[in-house]
């Protein structure tokens, strides 16, 4: 604990253990906390670090951090579901099979693909996961479904676009959806924070 940041990183996470600094409102900037502290920017980028690590804080360097809600853990029960709440970002995109996407889909690797990218969001509003989509042309109707899941570091991209650090533990839900003659149509990958979510299949 002798080092500036971490000791600034345990003063901090006091301040948002004892609500100085509220859970949702916005956190003071890498400048404003070097500032106020008396150390270096590398110091106070490294501290804010900590506490992004440890979930307390949500955002990227891109965007104001916030203090996160206490996070309670949330079961997925069925991943073929309708999404009960809202939506963040939505990005829609075209691109080419690649080897598991052509085995997924049972297409050739190259084939064009509609990709769709959608940041799931919780009742209060707060990013819960990310749902990247892939199919043929539009989407189907479908008469059956399977899933799997495993764990892996969450990339940088969606880490991003929930505001959590890369390399977290994720859970990636993969889903197939089968029309009734028992082609796939659509897989998708949802993935959700570990230490939020908890499948039961």
């Amino acid at each position: 604990m002798n080092a500036p940041h971490r000791r600034l990183a345990a003063k901090l996470r006091q301040l948002i253990e004892d609500g100085t600094y509220p859970a949702g409102a916005p956190f003071p900037s890498h400048r404003a906390i070097a500032a106020e502290y008396h150390v270096g920017q590398g110091a106070a980028h490294q501290a804010v670090a900590i506490l992004r690590s440890e979930g307390l804080l949500l955002g990227t360097p891109r965007r104001r951090l916030t203090v996160a809600h206490p996070v309670g853990v949330r079961t997925l029960a069925n991943p073929d579901a309708p999404w009960p709440h809202g939506y963040g970002d939505i990005e829609r995109t075209r691109v080419r099979a690649d080897d598991d996407l052509a085995v997924r889909l049972g297409v050739s690797p190259g084939a064009q693909l509609q990709r769709e990218r959608i940041e799931r969001l919780d009742p209060d509003g707060r990013p819960a996961m990310v749902v990247t989509t892939w199919r043929r042309g539009a989407a189907q109707q479908h008469a059956s479904c399977r899933v799997t899941v495993r764990t892996e570091s969450m990339a940088r991209r969606d880490a991003d676009l929930l505001g959590l650090p890369a390399g977290i533990p994720a859970l990636v839900v993969q889903r197939t959806r089968y029309g009734a003659d028992g082609a796939p149509v659509e897989v998708a990958d949802l993935v959700l924070p570990s230490d939020r979510w908890q499948v039961a299949l």
